[in-house]
């Protein structure tokens, strides 16, 4: 890859939630309640994602840090290992895409109500997938022991 190339991501909607900064514990996220305000133009889009418990939301984050720090303690925790920043969740990334599965509450024609979304008011939303335990589950999978004590939210 010769780093030339660029893309370019059109948001399908975005967050509502009344949420204007990020709250020092990351748990807390698990039961804000948020809506995807889905661009019209997409809604027939939507048909049957009413009948998942569960969503991926994709989204940029459009409100972190300009300068990539490569190596971080995750979630900021001086006493968790220096780490890459592509083996955590940090927001700070060359590609500022954010990745979070939720609870999907009820969908009212283009707005999707769900929990459990880590993204601020207005943050875009750039794509949404179901859930599906048969591809999304991995059983046995491995990771490190620190991983053990980042809340869910890293």
């Amino acid at each position: 890859m010769n780093g030339k190339n660029s893309y370019t991501l059109r948001p399908i909607g975005f967050v509502k939630n009344g949420i204007g900064q990020t709250p020092k514990n990351r748990d807390w996220w698990l039961t804000v309640r948020s809506s995807l305000v889905i661009d019209p133009e997409f809604e027939e889009g939507l048909e049957g994602i009413d009948d998942f418990s569960h969503i991926i939301v994709l989204f940029w984050f459009d409100r972190t840090e300009e300068n990539i720090i490569y190596k971080i303690h995750p979630q900021r925790r001086e006493e968790l290992p220096l780490t890459g920043l592509f083996a955590t969740r940090t927001p700070n990334r060359p590609n500022r895409i954010g990745f979070s599965i939720v609870n999907l509450i009820k969908r009212q024609r283009n707005i999707l109500t769900v929990t459990g979304l880590d993204a601020l008011d207005g943050t875009p939303v750039i794509d949404i997938k179901p859930y599906l335990k048969h591809s999304d589950l991995i059983l046995g999978a491995i990771q490190p022991i620190w991983t053990d004590r980042v809340s869910k939210h890293d």
